[in-house]
């Protein structure tokens, strides 16, 4: 099992995410929000939905939310938000323990695209969603995303014998719009419609003096020497040379379609 598919995983990460991921993963959150009407009472599943940011969105619009997730611990951070009309429940997103047909849209922003069987993930989506209504799914179309996606850029450059982190399979699948469109198709939805949008996370240099809070725990990262972490924080400071914040441009695609 890679760390990613495991929920222990995210329940230490829970806090470090919700800190310094979900400001950030929130911006394409609202961009896929902005692709659906919701009006208010509609019903809104988000699928693996990590600390909320397209489940407090959604919510914000007057929609009635059901956030799930497979880590209690992103769980808690969702419900710890308090908004009356969000609920979080523990769930696997492979394994929907809901009725057919039951939601007029379902969301799901860089989460399917961690699962092992992320297919099903996707043919879950479609089957709670309702005829007539969406599915909406974000995925990364390059090596992730802000860190993440600087870690593995810098690797590269200056450990180019070392394999980095392994992306997950959907990540892959998904990274052409013809081939993702093939697999909502394939998951049981029609009339797919796939956007290209690209935010850039706005790396504060500063923050390189603590730099294992900053990359957190990626393997990438954790696998390191002291050396060699010192090499990429130099790397990373004479990218930003005079700047105090250096720019880290990530692309996603954002997918919606109907059932």
């Amino acid at each position: 099992m890679r760390e990613f598919e495991n929920p222990d995983h995210w329940d230490v990460a829970a806090s470090h995410y919700q800190r310094t991921a979900h400001p950030f993963t929130a911006r394409f959150a609202e961009a896929a929000l902005a692709r659906v009407a919701l009006a208010p009472g509609s019903f809104v599943l988000d699928v693996a939905t990590g600390t909320g940011a397209l489940a407090l969105a959604a919510a914000r619009t007057g929609a009635r939310v059901l956030a799930t997730d497979f880590s209690p611990g992103m769980v808690a951070c969702v419900a710890a938000a308090g908004l009356p009309n969000v609920e979080a429940l523990v769930m696997d997103g492979q394994a929907l323990d809901l009725p057919d047909a039951s939601f007029d849209a379902v969301f799901s922003i860089f989460g399917v695209i961690m699962f092992p069987d992320w297919r099903k993930g996707l043919a879950e989506m479609q089957r709670v969603t309702r005829p007539g209504g969406y599915g909406v799914v974000a995925t990364w179309q390059d090596r992730g995303a802000a860190t993440f996606l600087l870690l593995g850029q810098i690797r590269r450059k200056l450990f180019p014998e070392r394999e980095s982190m392994a992306m997950p399979d959907a990540v892959q699948a998904l990274s052409d719009p013809e081939d993702f469109a093939r697999a909502l198709i394939a998951a049981g939805y029609r009339n797919s419609e796939i956007e290209s949008v690209t935010q850039d996370y706005m790396l504060d240099v500063a923050a390189l003096d603590e730099p294992d809070t900053l990359f957190g725990m990626s393997p990438d990262w954790t696998s390191l020497s002291d050396a060699d972490k010192a090499a990429v924080t130099g790397e990373v400071r004479q990218m930003a040379g005079d700047r105090a914040v250096l720019p880290i441009p990530s692309t996603a695609l954002i997918a919606v379609a109907e059932r």
